[in-house]
This record gives structure tokens, sequence and C-alpha cells, in this order.
């Protein structure tokens, strides 16, 4: 056990060395707006966050898609510790911990395994530094990744246990790990498949006490799968079997077999989006090579099923771990992620720890062994630090989202998410110019996307062009009628043309579509504000700080409305909130200056 903790310490140093730049990560990738740009309730820490990420089951009302009560609230807590989009290093310092920690999980299981705790070090090193793992750590909507690992890693090195133990309070211990692994990202649900496959092999197990242990398991993973097809479907997009060609998923799932081992044996041009391949038919080459590929790894696999049961085992745990993301049920538009191997690596690294454990004793001679472990252990430290080469490499395409969106966009100039993406970033550094060609090769590419014409419309009225903006997010509206974002956007587009009346129609249609979105109340707000119409101004004020405490523009127009109506020690109160929320609101500063110097001292009185 000694060994062990000297190794899990030596192991954590070098990978900690060797993602150490992560936390100096600015980039924001795909859906980081929902999980902190845009997120209420992670800007806003406290209990009742907390409960609406635990309640909002079947339909999370700030992150489309699944239930993930706990990434989200770890996310909240990160906030709180001083995270923000600017300065994300309390972000990125959770996430690398996590990695560390699921790093000396994963040893821990090998250990409990095979019994080795150098090779179980040696493996554990080579997860712990490969480039396929950084993906998770800078990108912030990808803690459900690193957190979901932690639990499950730690309910099968408590299953291992209890299986080599037989004690029941480990066993539920297993059980609530798992329970906490789906309540931060429901891709966990396989585990329990992956136990009974631990029982085949290595544990040797497998019998019907083994597969009665289960039905808890199994339980609750059916319970998980429901809760997420249900929710994603409701909040975001879900494609069935049903509405693609028969083709489709064989051709994906023989194309994602190969595609994930080498891109672990030959980490290079590593990205966050991987497109669909086009055409998905064999006259495609990578897509060819996938299923000639697969039928080869299949008659390998087979033939060595019989002399061992470790390779067909290790494989058989990762393709199960892997294939809620493998595109049978679609939910998003790529073929393949790097996070999405995360866990699931699990499976082959335990063939890869079997292998190690089995060359670790083959020499006899204590001389030879010595050597023999000797070149193990040299050959290990050389794709250790190949692979910590890659990491700290690929991380520097982190640095900052157009350094980001640029790489992706060499490698995937055809994609229309990436153009968005890259179009969104240099809008947000003001590059407008730049960014507004992204914009139409995304529409050109991917017509009839609502988002991309909205995008493009709030780019365009900041460059000045409003009625093309207007256009644009008519557009938007009209492809998608129920678009809350849309409506308020288009809202705001028409206030500014002096179009009133319209412009608070769309408000409150925005507010319809979603009550629990803020900037449509605030808008509404400073509408009624400008004509006059104080006591309304302040009951949308209202609204949208009590969805967003933080407001500090919202707090600024209700103390104007309270100042109006003479609730002046309210207004001082609300100029006080939004100068403490943002110290450089200078108006909020100079009316809180002006009011509090006209009122009466106590002692004046």
């Amino acid at each position: 056990m000694l060994v062990l903790l000297v190794g899990i310490v030596l192991v954590s140093v070098c990978v900690l060395a060797a993602h150490w730049s992560s936390l100096s990560a600015k980039a924001l990738s795909f859906d980081d707006n929902q999980y902190l740009l845009d997120n209420v309730l992670v800007k806003n820490p406290g209990w009742n966050s907390t409960s609406r990420f635990l309640r909002e089951v079947l339909r999370p009302s700030t992150v489309h898609g699944y239930y993930q009560p706990l990434s989200m609230i770890s996310l909240m807590l990160d906030y709180a510790a001083g995270g923000r989009a600017q300065d994300p290093r309390a972000f990125h310092r959770t996430s690398l911990a996590l990695h560390v920690l699921n790093t000396a999980l994963l040893m821990v299981l090998l250990y409990l395994l095979f019994g080795k705790p150098w090779v179980a070090a040696l493996v554990g090193l080579l997860f712990g530094v490969h480039p396929l793992t950084v993906e998770p750590i800078p990108w912030i909507g990808e803690r459900k990744t690193l957190l979901a690992a932690f639990f499950a890693l730690g309910s099968l090195v408590l299953y291992v246990r209890y299986a080599r133990k037989a004690n029941w309070r480990v066993y539920w211990a297993s059980v609530g790990l798992f329970v906490l692994a789906l309540m931060s990202k429901p891709t966990s649900t396989p585990l329990p498949g992956c136990m009974l496959l631990l029982d085949y092999w290595p544990l040797r197990r497998l019998g019907k006490k083994a597969l009665l242990e289960k039905i808890p398991l199994f339980a609750i993973a059916g319970v998980a799968a429901f809760i997420t097809f249900y929710s994603q479907k409701l909040t975001a997009h879900i494609r069935m079997p049903s509405e693609t060609s028969p083709a489709r998923i064989p051709l994906i799932l023989c194309h994602n077999i190969i595609f994930y081992p080498f891109k672990m044996l030959w980490p290079a041009n590593l990205s966050s989006h991987y497109p669909i391949p086009d055409p998905l038919n064999l006259s495609n080459q990578m897509v060819l090579i996938g299923v000639i590929g697969t039928l080869v790894l299949l008659a390998v696999l087979l033939g060595c099923w019989r002399w061992t049961r470790a390779p067909i085992t290790g494989w058989a745990i990762f393709f199960i771990a892997i294939f809620p993301t493998m595109g049978v049920i679609g939910f998003n538009n790529v073929v393949a992620s790097d996070k999405f191997a995360y866990l699931p690596s699990f499976g082959l690294l335990i063939v890869l720890g079997a292998a190690l454990g089995w060359a670790w004793d083959r020499a006899r001679n204590p001389a030879a062994r010595s050597i023999w472990r000797g070149a193990i252990v040299a050959t290990v430290m050389l794709l250790t630090a190949l692979g910590a080469g890659g990491t700290r490499s690929y991380l520097r395409r982190w640095r900052d989202t157009e350094t980001l969106y640029r790489h992706m966009l060499s490698l995937a100039p055809d994609s229309p998410w990436v153009h968005m993406d890259l179009a969104n970033a240099l809008t947000r550094k003001g590059k407008l110019d730049e960014a507004v060609p992204h914009y139409h090769r995304a529409i050109k590419l991917r017509p009839g996307y609502p988002k991309f014409h909205y995008n493009l419309g709030i780019t365009l009225s900041r460059r000045g062009d409003l009625d093309e903006a207007i256009l644009h997010c008519r557009r938007a509206i009209e492809l998608m009628p129920n678009y809350a974002k849309g409506h308020n956007g288009l809202g705001s587009l028409l206030s500014k043309k002096g179009k009133t009346q319209e412009a608070i129609a769309h408000y409150k249609e925005a507010i319809r579509l979603n009550p629990e979105y803020d900037e449509p109340y605030y808008n509404l707000a400073n509408s009624h504000l400008r004509a006059g119409r104080n006591e309304q101004a302040a009951a949308n004020y209202r609204k949208a700080i009590r969805l967003r405490p933080s407001y500090a523009h919202a707090h600024y127009g209700l103390g104007i409305a309270l100042q109006r109506t003479g609730h002046i020690d309210q207004a001082i109160q609300h100029y006080a909130e939004a100068v403490r929320v943002n110290p450089a609101h200078k108006d909020a500063k100079n009316r809180l200056a002006r009011l509090s110097g006209a009122r009466p001292s106590p002692s004046a009185k």
C-alpha cells in the first residue's frame, strides 16, 4: 500500500506539471454561454439556485438538455469563489484537481484488480498526461465529464472492494456513488454493465449472485435513462434512429470504434469539434477505414478470446461505456468528441494494466527481471514525455476563444457551428467586420438555422446596420416562433428605431415563452420608464432582479423609478446595490452621491 501511495504522489506531480498551463486558459467553448455566461443560477450562488438545480429534473431552465445538478452546483461554487468568464482560473483549478483525483482513483482500481502498484502507477501516468484528457479541464461546461468520472471511478473501486470482501456497506456506498455520477452526467448510465463485465474478467465471479446484485443498479440506470431522454427531448433536441437512413448508425459505430483508439495511439489534430463525415457512406475514406478496421478488430478479439479474456472484455467495457454518446440517439452535431472517451477509456486501460502486469513478472532470473522492468519503465517514461508534450501543445490552443476556434476551423473549415462560434468570439472582442463574414458563411452552410440569423442581427446592430439587423432577427423568429431570445433581441432593435409598442409586444412574448428569462423584464421596464409609467417600470425591474439579484442595471433602473415616485430611501438602497455589484457604474454612483448628500443627517434633524 505504501508503494501505491508513493506512486500516486509521483504521478499526481507529473499530471499537474503536464496540465498546469490549463489554469491560465481563457477560451470559452461551444456551450459555455449556457453553463456560465448566461446562466443566472450559476451567477447567483445560494440555496435558491441549489434548490432549482436539484428540483428541475425534466425541464432544466438554464441549461438545455439533461439533468446534471451536481455539475451545475460545482460551477456555482466556483463562481462564488471568484470564477468569472474573463478570469476562469477558479473553474480550472477545480477541474484540474478532479482530473488528478480521477487519475489516482484509476490507479487504485488497477491495484485492486491486479495487485501490482507500480504497474498501476505506470498506467495511471499514461492516462493522466495523455492529450486526449485535455478537453474537459479548460472547457468550463465539461465539468460534468470530470465530476461524473470521479464518482463513477469511486463506485467501481468500491464495487471491486465489495467483490473481494462481500461487505454490503461497501456495496451500498458503491450504489450511492453511482447515483452521484448520474446526477453529474447521465452518460454514466452503463456503469452496471461494466461491473458485470468486470465480474467476467478479471474478477471471475460472474454468476447468479453477481446478476442479482446488479438489479438495484440497473433499476437506477433505467430511471436515469428515462429522465435523460425526456429532459433532452423537452429542452433541446433528439434525433431518433427512425429519422435517419438504416446505414447511418452502423457506419458511425464502425467509424468511432476505430477513431477513438487511433486518437489514443496518435493524439494529433485534436479538436473540440469533429464533424459528421460527409458523405456518410463507403465512398468516404474515413468511413471505409472504420468499417474495415472494425471487422479486423473483431476478428483479432475473437481470436484472442481462445486464450485470454482480457482484450475482448476490455473492449466490451469501452464500447458499453461510450455507447450513449455514439450517435444511436442523436443529440449533437459531431461524430465523436475527446471528452466522450474520458471515462470509457478505463476499459482499454485495464487491458493495458493486465498486459503490463504479465510483462512485469515475465523474466524469471532476478538480473534479467531488473533489466526487463527497467526497459518497461523507460518505455513508459518516453511515452509520458511525448504525451505531456502533446498536452502542453494542445493547451496553447485554449489560451483564448479566438485562438481555439481558429484552430478548430483549420481542421473543420466547413463546419457552420465553428464559423458561428468564431464569429461570436470576434464580436465579443469588437472585431465586428471580421465576424460578419463568418456568420454569413454559417448561414450558407446551414440555411434555416435561427440562431445564426439572430447572432448576425445582434452583431450588425452593434456595427450600426440596424435595418439589416432587424431583418435577420425577424428571420430568426420566423424560423423558430418560440425563440424567446430572438423576440427579446428584436424588441431591443425595434426600440432603437422608436417602434416602442412593437418592441413591448416582443418583450412580452419573450416573457410568455420563458418566464425565467430576466432580460425581457429589464427591457420592458426600460420602455415603461421612458414613457413615464414608473410603477409598471418598477414592477418589471423587480422581476428582473428576482431572477438575477446581481443585475446592476436593473437595480439602477429601479432606483430611478423609485426616485421618481418619491421613495427616496429605497432608491438609495438600489443605487448602492448597483454600485456594489458594479463599482464602475458611474451613473449609479452620481445619483447615490447626490441623493445621499441631499438627505439631512440625523444630527441636523
